[in-house]
């Protein structure tokens, strides 16, 4: 078959790869119908996650089942599925009680309660280094899936892989964003980056009764798809003062909900750089620290970008003073995607309005770099096997 294989840093070539095959009992294969491009596959791209060996990349995926395991009870040939992003064998201590991002048991090596830098991670993902399990990934014609009757959700036929794909990760994402900080109505959500996860997390802000959404990112052309998909107010941080901006938006208070949908690889200087590099930091958590500003006191912080790393001067002594709540983590997708795909089929929200470019899986490697570079105003590519 072929895939989208990441061999090195900077390097994820078309490639052909053996054919996955049933493993174990409860194994399913999926022959990919659509797959996408995540940010985080940016941080394997830029070496911010290491990754030593080749890898099939990809945890955005849906498809047709070619082939169950013996064991599968609720899946059969030819049913159409999305995969929610973690693995999970939905029988351990974790996944009965619904932290299925930290199953006990997909992650065969490198499970562990420390969750070190390099070693006792959380669960399993797809296409996410050997570090989150070594499995190959979605980006490909065909795709192992374990624990088959765990995850995989049968999606409706009269929905376009286009309308349903996202529910893989990035709108549970969003939306843990959002149900994370349980909102009561009438809140004003701050959202810090506008990519494909910051542009879910302003959706699911208005489904859960947000008064006001703001979106912040430094890409005029991000804001403009959150003003027209999301009617979002915005803010760009190279043309305003973001903390200033939100606090005269809200009586001086501060947003009541701040989400950092960026992570450790926002735009930085040189001297952000430089300091990152004296103190053997990857990236700059300088978007976090101005969610932290920007929040009200006793307000909410909430984090679905990615961390990589330690950081010094961590400001402990405003989250105490200010009382800020802060959740965080890889979206527990199964507590939700019922009832995301139920907000889908009911018409009650739109997903596929965020896709840029769609591309043939051939292209993968110009695909990785316009999204990279954040050319043609790439939003979210979706590429097809």
């Amino acid at each position: 078959m072929k895939a989208a294989v990441f061999h090195k840093p900077g390097d994820i070539r078309y490639d052909t790869m053996p054919d996955p095959k049933i493993e174990l009992a409860t194994d399913v294969i999926l022959r990919v119908t659509s797959t996408a491009i995540c940010g985080s596959d940016l941080h394997v791209l830029s070496g911010g996650v290491p990754q030593a060996e080749p890898m099939i990349m990809g945890h955005e995926f849906m498809g047709i089942v070619e082939e169950v395991g013996s064991e599968v009870k609720n899946l059969k040939k030819g049913d159409r599925v999305v995969v929610p992003f973690p693995i999970a064998c939905g029988q351990c201590f974790f996944c009965q009680h619904g932290a299925s991002p930290a199953c006990e048991n997909s992650n065969y090596e490198h499970y562990g309660p420390d969750g070190d830098l390099l070693d006792n991670k959380g669960a399993a993902l797809f296409g996410y280094t050997d570090l989150y399990g070594g499995y190959s990934g979605g980006q490909a014609e065909y795709v192992r899936v374990p624990y088959g009757d765990v995850s995989p959700r049968k999606v409706p036929d009269n929905l376009t892989d286009e309308q349903v794909l996202f529910l893989t990760d990035i709108f549970p994402t969003g939306w843990s964003a959002i149900d994370w900080a349980q909102m009561k109505g009438g809140e004003v959500v701050a959202i810090f980056g506008s990519g494909p996860v910051g542009l879910m997390a302003q959706k699911a802000a208005w489904l859960n009764g947000a008064s006001r959404v703001i979106a912040i990112d430094p890409l005029n052309y991000r804001l403009d798809k959150a003003r027209m998909v999301n009617k979002a107010d915005t803010l760009n941080p190279n043309e305003v003062d973001v903390v200033e901006a939100i606090r005269a938006m809200t009586n001086g208070r501060g947003a009541d909900v701040c989400v950092d949908a960026v992570g450790f690889e926002p735009e930085r200087s040189f001297f952000d750089k430089l300091k990152a590099t004296i103190n053997f930091e990857k990236g700059s958590m300088k978007v976090l620290e101005m969610a932290f500003k920007a929040v009200r006191r006793n307000g909410t912080v909430t984090i679905v970008g990615v961390y990589g790393s330690t950081y010094d001067n961590f400001p402990l002594h405003r989250i105490f003073d200010k009382g800020i709540t802060l959740k965080m983590g890889q979206a527990p997708v199964l507590n939700y995607i019922d009832h995301l795909i139920d907000l889908v089929t009911e018409e009650k929200v739109v997903l596929d309005d965020i896709i840029s470019h769609t591309m043939p899986l051939s292209e993968v490697t110009n695909a990785y770099k316009i999204f990279d570079e954040k050319e043609d105003d790439c939003v979210k590519v979706v590429l097809k096997p």
